[in-house]
């Protein structure tokens, strides 16, 4: 009420009347109007908070979840695949090198998770009153952000443990491309989920598919085991993870954290270029979808 207020009064204020902007379902396929998102700034920071605030809301724990996940999640991968599997991690702690791979994992499956649903979960809202539509994945992104960076602190205090302990650990110069490996993490979970979202406003038993896939997704994207265990072991089967994005972005992770595995600028660059595509396919398919999906969803 307050937005239209404001924008009644500019538009009086002036000799001849003219519109601040005009809502329309005509819009360019590649389209994420930053003026538009910033004007609408406020409703974002909303969004944002409101899904930290509510996610654990009414539960025991509340934020402890986000150290209880991956520490227990580290824990099961260390017993299973490092202690009875007998997999190597090349010299690196196995609950640490588990810990790494984990954490990245983890943001990559919220953004894309979380944007699965962005119409049927807002059908209500999206219903009833205009606003960028893409506001409502930005905004699962950028809350899960923080979460991430709560889990980060999880691996620092572990990684700083076992520096203490002894071990020969440390970092490389591929952590300058950090942000990069982020923003890969974000926006290709980002382009999949919305995506994903705009099917599932026809097709409802997709939501269950995409559950079952992440699941597997995440034993094909080096995420318990070192990619160079599978290009030595079972060589026929390497290209399933040289050619998954995601396991070039969890095994990138880990390299320029713990100096260990294998990186290739191919394997970047690719991974690179496979996001900014999926990103924009992602929107394309979004912004055709929000003009009819509220008759379907």
């Amino acid at each position: 009420m307050a937005l239209e207020t404001r924008i009644y009064q500019k538009q009086n204020n002036q000799e001849n009347e003219t519109w601040l902007y005009e809502i329309s379902a005509k819009h360019k396929l590649i389209d994420l109007n930053f003026k538009e998102i910033w004007r609408y700034r406020d409703l974002l920071v909303l969004f944002v908070k409101r899904d930290i605030t509510t996610v654990y809301k009414q539960t025991i724990l509340g934020p402890l979840w986000f150290f209880i996940q991956p520490l227990f999640t580290s824990v099961i991968f260390t017993l299973v695949f490092n202690n009875i599997a007998n997999i190597s991690t090349g010299g690196i702690p196995p609950f640490l090198f588990n810990l790494t791979g984990i954490t990245a994992w983890n943001y990559f499956k919220v953004c894309l998770t979380g944007t699965s649903n962005t119409f049927r979960g807002n059908a209500g809202i999206f219903g009833k009153v205009y606003f960028p539509r893409v506001i409502m994945p930005l905004s699962v992104v950028i809350s899960n952000l923080v979460k991430f960076g709560i889990q980060l602190l999880i691996l620092v205090f572990f990684y700083g443990y076992y520096i203490a302990k002894g071990f020969e650990i440390s970092p490389n110069s591929n952590l300058l491309l950090f942000p990069v490996y982020v923003l890969m993490m974000a926006f290709l979970g980002l382009g999949a989920g919305m995506i994903i979202s705009a099917f599932t406003t026809k097709y409802r038993d997709l939501t269950m598919l995409v559950t079952f896939a992440v699941s597997l997704l995440m034993y094909v994207s080096a995420v318990p085991f070192p990619m160079r265990e599978i290009q030595e072991k079972q060589p026929q089967y390497a290209w399933l993870l040289e050619y998954n994005p995601v396991a070039q972005i969890i095994e990138g992770f880990r390299y320029m954290i713990l100096d260990a595995g294998v990186f290739t600028w191919w394997g970047f660059l690719y991974t690179l270029a496979f996001t900014v595509v999926l990103f924009l396919v992602g929107l394309i398919v979004f912004n055709k979808t929000e003009k009819t999906f509220i008759d379907t969803v």
